[in-house]
């Protein structure tokens, strides 16, 4: 009997039986082509096993997986009985009532072990409405070797005046060795997640306490010229093209010198099965400029059950069994301990395996606990969420505005022309969707 198959053998009752599941059933899981959800993909042939029902599944881009669910979730087209979604639309859908509650999953799943700020921000009105698979903030990934052959020290928090200077001096393209590599590719959880910290940190926000765009503001412009220029400069061709995953397979084989992003990255990159930079590879927080505030997301991919699903017990025991203590030990004794979905569970973090295997985890730990959603930005704003804004507008204006950098990087507008298109577009959105009055 295989490690796996005992662990789940030990959690039969708890895992396949709630509610006294009758038949086998299938279901479909849409999910997001991440390294951690291929690792659940791949894993999950033992709930299948151990269970009899099984799983048809969903990978997609992230961009894709966020219209396709939505557009389902929305019309209650039930085409998914699980989806994996963000920290952003799990309080929203579950306020409208688009959610099964997930509050129910037995006592020996320990809703307690569950990192409080996590639980905090998936529960409206006390129910709990998804489950953290994983979570992350953002910090700065660097390769050591280049930066001790250049003579540089990466200090604990760099500021964006340091990794210009660092860019520049690391960048070789001759040899496609590029200073830094960042996300171009355009949507409101891609280069906007990126970016929405880099303004933050540079001064600014999206709206002030009237909801009135601020997308013209001297802190966006500055912003969003660095980062173009630091792109257009030090970036690797085709950027707009590069999103997380582009962007990890690029740091990974060596042709990145930094990379700023999830701190979910830290297990692939370390991990020298999947990366050829994993004894190169140090870490620093995410950088600041003007303010610290908001200057590292916030994120979570949870699982969730759509109220259209006919089969809410079955879609439970997948939950159940996808997030819980077991399911990390597995993920552990199967992948490597490097490899564990992290920012979920505190008894993660007590595991001895997972500390000596992972010398990143108590920053990453720290990362995701020190991120305030409720003051992500130097001035008061109306609105909760660091690199997003936690109303159901912004999924189509975060895109918007997404697409028009994105025309900025690729050389097509000016900085200044897409950030005036753009404060004319949201603030147009704002006032028909009554923020504005």
């Amino acid at each position: 009997m295989s490690v796996k198959t005992s662990i789940l053998m030990s959690s039969a009752v708890g895992f396949g039986l709630i509610a006294g599941i009758a038949q086998a059933e299938e279901i479909s899981v849409a999910t997001v082509n991440n390294g951690d959800m291929i690792i659940m993909q791949k894993l999950s042939k033992a709930w299948e096993e151990e269970t009899g029902n099984t799983i048809n599944w969903v990978v997609l881009e992230e961009n894709v997986l966020r219209e396709r669910v939505t557009t389902d979730i929305a019309t209650g087209g039930g085409q998914f009985d699980v989806m994996t979604i963000g920290g952003y639309e799990a309080p929203i859908w579950g306020k409208a009532g688009w959610l099964t509650p997930v509050d129910d999953l037995g006592d020996d799943y320990d809703y307690g072990d569950l990192l409080e700020p996590i639980k905090a921000g998936l529960t409206v009105d006390g129910k709990l409405y998804a489950v953290p698979f994983y979570t992350e903030s953002s910090f700065t990934l660097y390769r050591k070797d280049l930066f001790e052959a250049a003579g540089i020290e990466m200090p604990e928090q760099p500021t964006y005046d340091q990794i210009k200077d660092y860019a520049e001096k690391l960048t070789d393209k001759s040899k496609n060795q590029y200073g830094i590599c960042l996300r171009g590719k355009p949507g409101w959880g891609e280069n906007m997640a990126f970016l929405g910290t880099m303004v933050n940190t540079y001064g600014g926000r999206w709206f002030d306490m009237d909801w009135k765009p601020q997308l013209d503001s001297e802190p966006w412009k500055r912003a969003i010229t660095d980062y173009v220029d630091l792109m257009t400069k030090y970036g690797p061709p085709g950027a707009t093209a590069n999103g997380f995953n582009e962007n990890q397979t690029l740091f990974a084989s060596g042709q990145c010198a930094m990379w700023i992003d999830a701190t979910s990255a830290a297990g692939r990159v370390y991990d020298p099965k999947q990366s050829q930079v994993a004894d190169k590879v140090a870490f620093a927080r995410a950088p600041v400029e003007d303010t610290p505030a908001g200057s590292s997301w916030s994120w979570s991919w949870n699982l969730a059950i759509p109220k259209s699903t006919q089969k809410a017990e079955v879609a439970k025991s997948f939950l159940k069994w996808a997030t819980s203590k077991e399911y990390v030990k597995m993920v552990g004794e199967s992948e490597g301990w490097v490899a564990v979905p992290p920012g979920t569970r505190k008894s993660t973090y007590a595991l001895t395996e997972y500390q000596e295997a992972a010398p990143f985890a108590a920053t990453v730990l720290d990362a995701i606990l020190s991120a305030d959603p409720s003051k992500p930005t130097k001035d008061p704003v109306p609105y909760t969420g660091v690199q997003f804004v936690a109303i159901p507008e912004f999924q189509g204006i975060g895109t918007f505005v997404g697409q028009q950098i994105s025309s900025a990087l690729a050389g097509q507008q000016t900085v200044d022309a897409v950030l005036d298109a753009a404060q004319a577009q949201v603030t147009r959105d704002m006032t028909r969707a009554g923020y504005i009055k």
